[in-house]
């Protein structure tokens, strides 16, 4: 299976992975899946963390090494599946991700119900 981890869902695998259900983290830790971390994540904790909203490190390929997890850039096919994107949320990152998911088919690592109104595979 592929994986793309949402935001919360990296920063559990972590620093908390004890806050992912049961599932998330079996699947997560599962050397055959492929687990990967968007570029779209490292960008929303960047902003969230200048705005002082959240202490987390910079994710970078040591981290991802640690953890076990492929960095997935932006490309313009990304940008091109926005455009199809019904507009159920207006949360750009997640927005993103689910654009991500769906070009790349990949299973999203969400908590987040929101996802569920867009045609996307995700696991919790």
């Amino acid at each position: 299976m592929k994986l793309l981890l949402d935001t919360h869902a990296l920063i559990w695998s972590a620093t908390a992975p004890d806050q992912l259900s049961d599932s998330a983290a079996a699947a997560i830790r599962d050397p055959g899946n492929d687990v990967f971390v968007s570029a779209v994540s490292g960008w929303e904790i960047a902003i969230k963390r200048t705005r002082g909203r959240l202490r987390f490190p910079d994710v970078d390929r040591a981290m991802l090494a640690e953890l076990r997890l492929t960095e997935l850039p932006v490309t313009l096919a990304h940008t091109a599946e926005i455009f199809v994107l019904p507009d159920h949320h207006r949360d750009p990152f997640d927005r993103m991700l689910i654009a991500q998911a769906r070009t790349d088919d990949l299973t999203i690592v969400t908590r987040d119900r929101a996802f569920e109104a867009y045609a996307v595979a995700t696991r919790w």
